[in-house]
C-alpha cells in the first residue's frame, strides 16, 4: 500500500525570527525542493504552489516559506534586499537538513523572478554537496552576477518567449555560470507564464530537471 503524502503548515524558528511555511512531504520521496519567491510574493504564491503540487505528484517533497516576516515585508526595500533574502534561504536550508522528516532528502532550489538571485547566491554559499539542482522561472540571475562563476550546480533557466528583456538577462547570466546550465525559452509565454498551458510546461521541465540531477 502506497504511503500517504502529507501537507503541513509549519513555523520555522531561526533565533528570534519566525517564518511561516507550507511543507509537502512524500514518504521515501526523490528529494525536497525549496522555493525562493520573487519580490512581494510569499508561500501563498498561486504559481509556485501549482509547481509544488505538480512536483508532489512526481514524488518530490517541497517547502514554500515566507522569506520575510510581516514586519520586514512591509518595508518595500526589504523585498529587493538580495543579501537578506539569501541569508534567510541559507538558514532555512540548514534548518531543513536538521529536521527528522527532511534531513536525509536531497535538496533542490526553485527560484522565481528576483528569488532566482537569492537561490543562486545561497547555492554559492552552500556548495554542491548540499544543493543538487536549481531551477529559475522567469528569473533575474543577473542580480547574482558576482557569484555566478562559482556556480557548479546544474541550473535550468526557464524564460517566457515574450519576456524579451529577461531573455537577454538570462543569456548574459548563462555565460557566467561555470557548471551545467541550460536556458529554455517557453514559446508564447509572458513573464508570469499566465497563458494557458505555459505554467504546466514550467512544472514539467522543472520536474525533469530535478529527476535528472537531484539524485546525483
Amino acid at each position: 500500500m502506497e504511503a500517504t503524502k502529507t501537507y503541513k503548515e509549519i513555523e520555522i524558528q531561526l533565533g528570534k525570527i519566525h517564518l511561516k511555511g507550507n511543507l509537502r512531504l512524500v514518504p521515501n520521496g526523490k528529494g525536497i525542493i525549496l522555493f525562493s519567491h520573487g519580490s512581494g510574493s510569499s508561500r501563498l504564491s498561486s504559481r509556485n504552489n501549482y509547481v509544488a503540487d505538480y512536483l508532489l505528484s512526481k514524488g518530490f517533497s517541497s517547502l514554500l516559506f515566507d522569506l520575510l516576516t510581516p514586519q520586514e515585508d512591509a518595508n518595500y526595500e526589504s523585498r529587493f534586499d538580495i543579501a537578506l533574502l539569501t541569508n534567510r534561504l541559507v538558514k532555512v536550508t540548514q534548518w531543513v537538513t536538521k529536521q527528522k522528516d527532511t534531513k536525509y532528502l536531497s535538496i533542490g532550489f526553485f527560484g522565481a523572478s528576483t528569488g532566482a538571485a537569492s537561490a543562486l547566491s545561497a547555492a554559492a554559499q552552500l556548495d554542491a554537496k548540499t544543493i543538487k539542482a536549481i531551477v529559475s522561472r522567469g528569473g533575474r540571475p543577473d542580480l547574482a552576477i558576482h557569484v555566478l562563476n562559482t556556480i557548479k550546480i546544474p541550473t535550468l533557466l526557464l524564460v517566457g518567449g515574450c519576456d524579451d528583456v529577461v531573455i537577454e538577462l538570462n543569456i548574459k547570466a548563462k555565460k557566467e555560470i561555470s557548471g551545467i546550465c541550460e536556458l529554455k525559452i517557453i514559446d508564447g509565454a509572458s513573464h508570469l507564464f499566465s497563458e494557458p498551458g505555459k505554467l504546466e510546461q514550467v512544472a514539467e521541465q522543472s520536474s525533469l530537471w530535478f529527476e535528472k540531477y537531484l539524485k546525483m
